[in-house]
């Protein structure tokens, strides 16, 4: 067991209490992973100064005060793109205090403010937020039965290579240019292919693989006379299809041939993958093509895994994404149409 050299005021607590139960030193040290040592001394400081936090320390005075501490906490929450050196400037002709940047970052990070890269969302105008917010009101009082009968289905493209721009490298001064500190990538990811796929609560459609671009005549006839139109008979009367408002989807020849079909079709509010299970499949598909070694190399065999990991996926998964749906409509709601965390 790795020994800690002190100890939080919570265990302090406990230690006294267990010490005055009769444990011995060394069986409280035992217990919190600490030196019999640390324990005498906190009993000894307990029964001199009655407390049990460590003594005030000099230390290094701080360059900053409270004033100027929520001064950088101000700037950091009103532009969040700020930088430390900009806030250390304007910090610096405001209050005629010098700074490094490491010190505005220090202060930042006493607040639980820490630098991250920004989560990429579609841009949400606000007749999107409006309608967001009335598809997640009227849906949000639907069961899990309801949710059940829904065909949720999407395209997606996937790379043959997914250069990750958060990798780093261990280097030394020198050695940018080393053959095992660079990463190698292709134009365009190296090709790329696109498939279709849908799910239920209960069942999943094949994943189609679709060549060249995707026209309204090609979705009707490649993908819903075939597979769509099957499944929804399958699920049962109530079934409901779910696609969004993607040009192939809207055409008229597509419109046209689900009216003839009967089909319920589920309407979609526009910029709203987070609202849309299957991006959650997608999601966990390309970490699990990233995670593979080895990778793909050619086409065919990203193709290959593609269908492999979708055929296998756990339908306990799918069930999960599909019941998760109330959530979502929720905190659209909660949110009043902006984008939830999905």
């Amino acid at each position: 067991m790795v020994q800690r050299l002190s100890l939080p005021d919570v265990d302090k607590g406990r230690a006294l209490a267990w010490l005055q139960r009769g444990a011995t030193y060394r069986a409280v040290a035992h217990r919190l992973g600490v030196s019999p040592s640390v324990v005498w001394r906190l009993q000894e400081r307990w029964r001199a100064t009655g407390r049990v936090q460590d003594r005030p320390r000099s230390g290094r005075p701080k360059k900053t005060d409270a004033r100027a501490d929520r001064y950088i906490v101000r700037q950091a929450l009103t532009s969040r793109t700020i930088t430390a050196e900009r806030i250390r400037g304007q910090l610096r002709v405001a209050t005629n205090i010098q700074v490094s940047t490491q010190t505005i970052r220090n202060r930042l990070h006493n607040v639980r403010l820490r630098s991250r890269v920004p989560a990429k969302k579609p841009k949400l105008t606000p007749v999107h937020k409006r309608a967001r917010r009335d598809w997640s009101a009227r849906h949000s009082r639907w069961t899990r039965h309801q949710w059940a009968t829904v065909l949720f289905s999407d395209e997606s493209r996937f790379n043959l290579m997914h250069p990750d721009k958060r990798l780093s490298v261990w280097r030394r001064e020198g050695e940018r240019f080393n053959q095992d500190c660079v990463q190698e990538v292709l134009a365009y990811g190296g090709g790329s292919v696109m498939v279709w796929g849908g799910f239920s609560a209960n069942h999943k459609t094949p994943l189609y693989h679709i060549q060249g671009n995707l026209t309204g005549a090609r979705y009707r006839d490649e993908i819903l006379g075939p597979i769509v139109i099957p499944f929804l008979q399958q699920l049962g009367p109530q079934a409901t299809l779910q696609d969004d408002n993607a040009t192939p989807h809207r055409a008229r020849v597509v419109g046209a041939f689900l009216q003839q079909q009967g089909v319920h079709r589920m309407e979609w509010p526009a910029c709203s993958p987070d609202l849309n299970p299957i991006e959650n499949v997608w999601d966990h598909l390309d970490r699990q093509l990233r995670d593979n070694h080895p990778p793909p190399n050619t086409l065919q065999d990203l193709l290959a895994y593609l269908q492999h990991e979708w055929q296998n996926l756990d339908q306990q998964l799918l069930r999960r994404h599909v019941q998760s749906m109330r959530r979502r409509c929720n905190e659209c709601l909660a949110r009043r149409g902006a984008h939830t965390h999905y």
